[in-house]
């Protein structure tokens, strides 16, 4: 058996170190994201491949997907998961449509009405990692949201691989979804291009994705440049909690999920009893070795946290401040815990709920926030890509009605330009005796 770290019983002092999580240099990071995208930002299609050349190794003649490539690449996904898909797709569409909220129509004072409606944000930005492993799910996670509200201008980024090709399954997902602006970037380069646009697309609004740090970092720094980003959606990482009632073998394939992601992911383990603990780490051993990205999942579990608390409320506890992207409750009466969850991007409950389910096909969103940034964001959901803009009308009654206490709350912040403006129309009214 490999040896992994077992930690038991720390005390709340450590928490916060235990919490973190592995950083590369920021101000390092800033600095070339600076330079990328102040390239891009002169040079264009030029800068964005000579950098797909220089970080990814991929020399393209050009930055572009076209329809009949696209149409070609497509067309080669196998009928298995093709059908596949299509279902997912049924089953995020439901859920997300479900979202969708309501328009407010209130009458607040006598002659006042405010209402609130929803905008589409125009142009948004997909990003979704690819090379050794294309998560085409994410395209899902994220194109069915801007399909659903009805964003004009819908702009993807993927990453090519070692022969400078598109996944199929992507590719299929992307006209799924009625993408028709693809582009063969990925990392920094990417979102510089996204912002700051390109010989053939322009600028977008918002832009959508996880990545890793790079890619994290490119988002901060875009968003440093005023365009609006979704949520910190870094390395990916779970945390399991599990008490007698767990199945080792559930548990380990559940961690070594989520370490395949990559070499910086993250996975936790807290536990109620040694014992669990050790038979899921005989089971990480055996799973481990008939996994095709085990060196990467190596990589990951040297950076894992097992610890061993005395109760499920101290793991509760625990997790709250680590504050999960995804929270796996593999625990006895699973549901009675549930409203002790203040800090997660989504949670699986009980020993039948694989986050992989949530990743794929369930219907919830797998763009979450990460690296504690779940203690105040949500994960993507159909908000995402909306804008929320209130009106207000006020009658000849609401103005006389309305106007003393704006005038009284104006005047009391020494604001006599905002006070004149209600007191006119009021008098304008009062005059003319309506």
């Amino acid at each position: 058996m490999k040896t992994y770290k077992l930690i038991d019983n720390p005390s709340r002092k450590l928490w916060d170190s235990l919490c973190m999580r592995p950083l590369l240099d920021h101000q390092n990071l800033k600095n070339l994201c600076r330079e990328v995208f102040e390239n891009v930002s002169i040079k264009k299609d030029v800068a964005l491949l000579a950098y797909t050349e220089k970080f990814d190794q991929v020399k393209l003649s050009s930055i572009y997907l076209d329809e009949k490539e696209l149409q070609k690449n497509a067309y080669q996904i196998d009928e298995p998961l093709k059908i596949a898909i299509n279902q997912a797709y049924e089953n995020i569409s439901q859920f997300h449509i479900a979202q969708i909220p309501q328009a407010i129509k209130l009458e607040t004072f006598p002659g006042v009405f405010c209402t609130q409606e929803f905008r589409a944000i125009e142009k948004v930005g997909l990003y979704i990692p690819g090379g050794s492993a294309p998560l085409f799910s994410t395209l899902l996670m994220l194109a069915i949201p801007a399909q659903i509200v009805g964003c004009k201008e819908v702009v993807l980024c993927t990453p090519v691989n070692r022969s400078g090709k598109i996944d199929a399954a992507l590719c299929y997902a992307a006209q799924l979804c009625g993408i028709k602006q693809i582009l063969k970037l990925g990392g920094v380069q990417a979102i510089a291009a996204l912002s700051q646009g390109t010989e053939r697309t322009s600028p977008v609004y918002k832009i959508f994705g996880p990545g890793n740090q790079y890619v994290v970092a490119a988002k901060q720094y875009a968003q440093e440049q005023g365009v609006a980003i979704d949520l910190p959606a870094g390395p990916s990482e779970v945390l399991v909690i599990a008490d007698d009632s767990a199945n080792p073998d559930f548990i380990a394939a559940d961690l070594l999920s989520q370490a395949e992601h990559g070499p910086d992911s993250q996975v936790v383990l807290l536990v109620t009893n040694v014992d669990i603990l050790e038979q899921v780490m005989l089971k990480l051993d055996e799973q481990l070795e008939s996994l095709p990205r085990r060196n990467i999942v190596k990589l990951a579990l040297s950076q894992s946290r097992f610890i061993v608390f005395d109760d499920l409320d101290t793991c509760i506890d625990f997790s709250n401040v680590y504050a999960p992207e995804h929270l796996i409750l593999s625990i006895d009466k699973a549901d009675s815990y549930l409203s002790s969850i203040q800090n997660a991007g989504s949670v699986f409950v009980g020993n039948y709920s694989p986050e992989s389910a949530g990743d794929y096909a369930s219907g919830t969103n797998h763009t979450l926030p990460t690296n504690g940034y779940a203690k105040s964001y949500s994960g993507v959901n159909i908000d995402a890509f909306l804008k929320k803009i209130t009106f207000q009308k006020l009658t000849a009654k609401g103005i006389t009605k309305i106007s003393p206490i704006v005038e009284t709350m104006a005047k009391a912040e020494g604001l006599e330009a905002h006070a004149l403006a209600s007191r006119l129309r009021r008098e304008f009214v009062e005059n003319k005796g309506e």
